[in-house]
């Protein structure tokens, strides 16, 4: 396939994905927005709806009106963490929606006076997360494919299991999940996934990655030595097997394999879970990626960010599409442009960070993110600032 077949492929990805969900699911939008409008109480009063102060938010009269400009330069951490480490983009982009926007706390005002629109900011909080996992990981597949690091077939078996969690879940849970219940539940799978990793940072875990550690230090003197620089060539993933039962490959002349059926089953249960609190995935992924397959941060971001993109792609139109979820298009439409910025960055700056030190960026973000929400949840303030 020529590069310019490749560039053509991928914007019709990304336009696709852009704007299915805009043309199909725009009047399910009005028609949920506006019953729970109608049915919320009237007032200036907390948990009620000034009909003639000024729309903010999805509209809503009185609502927070998110600053674009902070939206864009947020929009381009969240990219560019997503793109380097193949995770936590959707988390960084649920903690701008969660905290820096503060449209958890006005979601919040209503679960006593209005269930119905406190729910319906629920999820509107976390496709609006989605949103921008999926723009990011469909860039960084692109890029990573181009450079070498992205294991397609086992990217491919991660999607095919993450089609199935990514329906099931939005058609069970949209308008049944209050904005305490998520946050809670947000911040104990990060927690829990910070464990794990910094579990593998330790003498006990690391020996457990030997081959994993090996192709990674080549990569890296590979970087140094400015041979090919993390450019691909016959020194990136290259598959040398594919079978039903088993497929191999090798990174940097260090062979890897896995049978398919692993990362299906993976694929469902963790896209449940990611789809579940409204993010990517990718901080399930990597763990499943490293921890379980064995193999090395630096191929594991861009294997992440197609099975995310899928993930996306289906959670997103099932959200919107089948059950009417409503976003914010002036925010999202300003978030998309920064997480391009970012996501073209990531890749190319990601190979001059020692795999440990991505990966203990990754906890220190998980640990924090995952006690802050867990106790703001189940405990009704932050133990961690801001309290």
């Amino acid at each position: 396939m020529s590069n310019n077949l490749k560039l053509f492929f991928a914007i019709f990805v990304v336009s696709v994905f852009l704007i299915s969900p805009l043309l199909i699911a725009a009047p399910a939008h009005a028609d949920r927005l506006s019953d729970a409008i109608a049915k919320t109480p009237q007032g200036a009063e907390k948990g009620q709806i000034d009909p003639k102060a000024k729309p903010g938010w999805l509209g809503i009269p009185g609502a927070p009106s998110p600053s674009l400009i902070l939206g864009f330069f947020w929009a381009i951490w969240v990219g560019w963490i997503f793109s380097t480490v193949g995770a936590f983009g959707g988390i960084m982009a649920g903690v701008g929606h969660i905290t820096v926007f503060g449209l958890a706390n006005y979601g919040k005002a209503f679960s006593e006076t209005s269930p119905m629109l406190n729910k319906l900011i629920t999820d509107s909080i976390r496709v609006s997360n989605q949103w921008l996992v999926g723009l990011s990981a469909a860039i960084s597949s692109l890029n990573y494919y181009k450079l070498g690091r992205l294991v397609l077939p086992l990217g491919i078996c991660l999607a095919i299991g993450a089609v199935g969690g990514s329906i099931l879940v939005p058609i069970m849970t949209a308008g049944k999940i209050s904005l305490k219940a998520y946050i809670g539940y947000f911040g104990l799978c990060v927690f829990a996934v910070a464990l794990v990793l910094l579990w593998e940072t330790l003498p006990a875990g690391q020996r457990k990655r030997k081959e994993a550690s090996e192709a990674a230090k080549a990569f890296e003197e590979s970087v140094k030595e400015k041979n090919i620089a993390g450019k691909g060539g016959k020194r990136g993933v290259k598959i040398t097997k594919i079978g039903i039962g088993r497929v191999i490959f090798t990174f940097y002349g260090v062979e890897f394999s896995f049978r398919p059926i692993i990362p299906v089953c993976g694929g469902f249960f963790i896209a449940m879970i990611a789809s579940f609190i409204g993010v990517g995935g990718g901080f399930l992924f990597v763990p499943f990626l490293t921890s379980i397959a064995g193999l090395p941060m630096f191929i594991v971001a861009g294997t992440s960010a197609l099975t995310v993109l899928v993930g996306m792609i289906v959670s997103i139109f099932t959200y919107m599409v089948v059950k009417g979820t409503v976003i914010y298009w002036p925010l999202i439409g300003v978030e998309l442009i920064g997480i391009f910025v970012g996501s073209m960055i990531g890749p190319r700056t990601s190979k001059y960070f020692p795999e440990i030190w991505l990966k203990r960026l990754f906890i220190v973000l998980a640990l924090y993110v995952g006690i802050r929400y867990t106790s703001k949840g189940f405990l009704g303030y932050s133990i961690v600032p801001p309290f």
